[in-house]
């Protein structure tokens, strides 16, 4: 199923799209629905009731909502692997950079925005923002020092993520998490695909295009650290709970590598694909 948050006259609310409906299940109107949709991920029981019977659920037009990124309001901050392709490290800085183990920086949640909303340009403060297409993984359940052989169990399904960065912050502040945490920096969506409805996250494509112009194109093949490792390796200190985010990187192709630069400007829209997960439709507010 495609799990997904949204507003609708007024009130968030949670549920799965049907495509064939163009129309949206609201889960969250059944009566004792857990409020959010971390919520019911977090009470797995509920949800598994919800897909036994899926036709008893309500719907709404799609064409009467307001897209909310799946989690809008993740606990914690979203956590990010970076340089997790070869080429991207490359691009980057060269054979060097290319990292021995998993490079983890977060993004604070006020970052987090929907498919659809406006990125904010931030032309005051930065000259040099950047798009990431990136597949994310969502946690279906709590668990710290979890074994690579048992990470999948912990997943509840993939979604899409643009890392916008502002790369001269990201430079000037020698870290990243101020250039990558500005509010709106973060889109996420459209919604969640189930774990059960991708066979291989570790054999899917990935394309970033940018105002009709493929800027990425990769297969989650060339991760480095697949999501297995990333997920027994950020579990050894810290729990992972439902609804958690990791965003598990980006390929070769970002406009801050291009020559000349392909940063993004005003009125510029970018879509990112994943196979079998979906688009994350986002312009730069002019």
């Amino acid at each position: 199923m495609k799990w997904m948050s949204f507003k609708h006259e007024g009130k968030e609310k949670y549920g799965f799209y049907l495509a064939e409906k163009q129309a949206v299940a609201a889960v969250s109107d059944i009566d004792g629905a857990p409020i959010t949709l971390a919520a019911a991920i977090e009470e797995g029981q509920f949800l598994a009731s919800v897909c036994r019977n899926p036709e008893s659920v309500p719907s709404v037009e799609e064409a009467s909502i307001e897209w909310l990124a799946p989690i809008p309001r993740p606990l914690k901050n979203v956590m990010c692997v970076g340089k997790n392709y070869r080429d991207h490290a490359i691009e980057m800085g060269g054979e060097a950079s290319v990292p021995e183990h998993p490079m983890i920086f977060t993004k604070a949640p006020t970052a987090v925005s929907a498919h659809g909303a406006p990125i904010p340009a931030y032309d005051s403060l930065t000259d040099s923002l950047d798009y990431e297409g990136e597949l994310a993984v969502i946690i279906g359940r709590k668990g710290k020092e979890i074994a690579r052989e048992e990470a999948f169990d912990y997943v509840f399904g993939y979604t899409v993520l643009n890392d916008i960065t502002a790369r001269d912050l990201q430079s000037r502040h020698k870290q990243f998490f101020i250039g990558k945490s500005l509010d709106g920096s973060c889109p996420i969506g459209p919604w969640i695909v189930s774990k059960d409805e991708i066979a291989d996250p570790h054999n899917l494509a990935i394309q970033t295009i940018v105002n009709g112009e493929i800027r990425q194109q990769s297969n989650t093949s060339h991760f480095i650290f697949p999501i297995d490792e990333v997920i027994h390796v950020l579990s050894k200190g810290m729990t992972l709970e439902p609804g958690d985010i990791i965003a598990t990187g980006t390929p070769a192709g970002v406009g801050f590598a291009m020559e000349p630069k392909g940063t993004l400007q005003k009125g510029d829209t970018i879509e990112i694909t994943v196979e079998g997960v979906g688009t994350l439709s986002n312009t730069v507010q002019e």
